[in-house]
């Protein structure tokens, strides 16, 4: 007998009928003497739609207030499968956030996860009870109710399995696993049958949309196996897990990107001590994150150039608080890009083999594709390219790394 939490996606529960078919699988899993918790996201659009809802009563709206509302969504779905497996005869109940209740810190809207209450919850699956938990919401320290911003199912899921000690968490999708990379772009790209968190945690953070960031943190922290499989296809998926797992690792797993990049170059910035930190504090001071810094060699040793990015939605802020600074910092002028995307080739084979960059140079290069920016981390090489490149840079860069199913 295992413990296993199952967490099914907004698509997966999309409706009715896909609510009755995910009980169905639910039941199945239970009917193999598995003790079973499942975590849900609310159906397909109704974040949006509550969403929609709140910024139409009110623009600047009080964050605790929209999070009544929006958590709302996981609320009905969990309810909704509970009583699907019912009309299957499982011994199912749901769990809202605040019963359980699943503890977080105070940040409205992004609220993180402190601590989950576990001791009925695992009483209840040692009596055959399945249990159906609401994801994406908790409650903050004054007994409010909290959210955990987009994408916050996968973070409750993986935080449910810790908290039950459970022998897996898996993520059902409208996608069958982790690919080499993007499937729709690049048709030879194959499944991974495992792939270690660490290497998830780089795809996650440059593009790759199949998990979320906090939720691969949070596996890796706990050590929780994660499995990414399709809602509607009944096949194996791939397995996050300890690189200790992975008997053979390969030199490269998998080629993201991301279209969501905007470059902003500063022209003939003073070159003294002190400017970057002029340069990137304000910036910092108001969360807009930087991703890649390039500063060109000053040759006369009085002015340089700065090139950095940004998101394309901080875009527009991250100028006006540059431009602000203009005097302090003495740059002549100001340029910035949104025609730009990153593209990023990961791997723990990287730690032990040389001519990783080497190689991803030379494919871009034999086609014609110039280099805006770089920037590496021990397992990760990434490349900021223009934008009309993307398809093109994975091709090649999927090809040069062998990652090519076999015809």
């Amino acid at each position: 007998m295992a413990r296993i939490v199952m967490k099914f996606g907004g698509t997966s529960v999309a409706d009715i009928d896909r609510i009755k078919a995910v009980a169905a699988r639910v039941k199945k899993e239970h009917d193999s003497g598995n003790q079973v918790a499942v975590v849900v996201s609310a159906m397909a659009g109704v974040t949006n739609q509550l969403v929609d809802y709140v910024t139409k009563v009110s623009r600047l709206y009080d964050a605790r207030e929209y999070d009544v509302v929006v958590a709302t969504g996981e609320q009905v779905t969990s309810g909704l499968l509970a009583l699907a497996l019912q009309e299957l005869g499982v011994n199912a109940r749901s769990w809202l956030g605040w019963q359980i209740p699943i503890a977080t810190d105070s940040q409205h809207g992004k609220a993180r996860i402190t601590e989950i209450a576990s001791g009925e919850l695992i009483a209840r699956l040692d009596r055959g009870e399945v249990l159906v938990v609401p994801g994406f919401q908790g409650l903050a320290p004054d007994n409010r109710v909290t959210t955990l911003g987009r994408g916050g199912s996968d973070t409750s899921a993986v935080a449910v399995a810790a908290a039950l000690k459970a022998d897996r968490c898996d993520i059902y999708t409208d996608v069958d696993g982790v690919y080499t990379t993007d499937p729709r772009i690049v048709t030879k790209a194959r499944k991974l049958d495992k792939i270690s968190y660490e290497e998830m945690l780089e795809l996650a953070s440059v593009g790759a949309k199949v998990l979320q960031t906090r939720s691969v943190e949070m596996a890796m922290r706990h050590r929780v196996r994660v499995q990414v499989l399709s809602s509607f296809m009944d096949q194996p998926g791939t397995l996050v897990v300890d690189e200790d797992e992975i008997v053979e690792q390969e030199l490269v797993s998998g080629i993201a990107y991301s279209k969501d990049e905007a470059k902003i170059t500063l022209v003939k910035v003073a070159d003294r001590p002190g400017v970057s930190a002029s340069i990137f504090g304000p910036l910092a001071d108001a969360s807009v994150n930087v991703d890649m810094i390039v500063q060109s060699v000053s040759a006369d040793g009085k002015a340089t150039d700065v090139s950095f990015t940004v998101s394309k939605g901080d875009l527009d802020r991250a100028v006006a608080i540059v431009e602000k600074k203009r005097q302090d910092l003495g740059f002549a002028q100001i340029l910035s890009d949104s025609n730009v995307a990153k593209v990023s080739v990961i791997g723990l084979g990287m730690r032990s083999h040389a001519g990783i960059a080497a190689r991803m140079f030379q494919a871009l290069a034999e086609r014609s594709i110039n280099i805006l920016a770089i920037s590496t981390s021990e397992i990760k090489i990434s490349v900021l390219i223009g934008e009309e490149y993307t398809e093109l840079a994975l091709r090649a860069l999927h090809t040069a790394y062998n990652l090519d199913k076999d015809d």
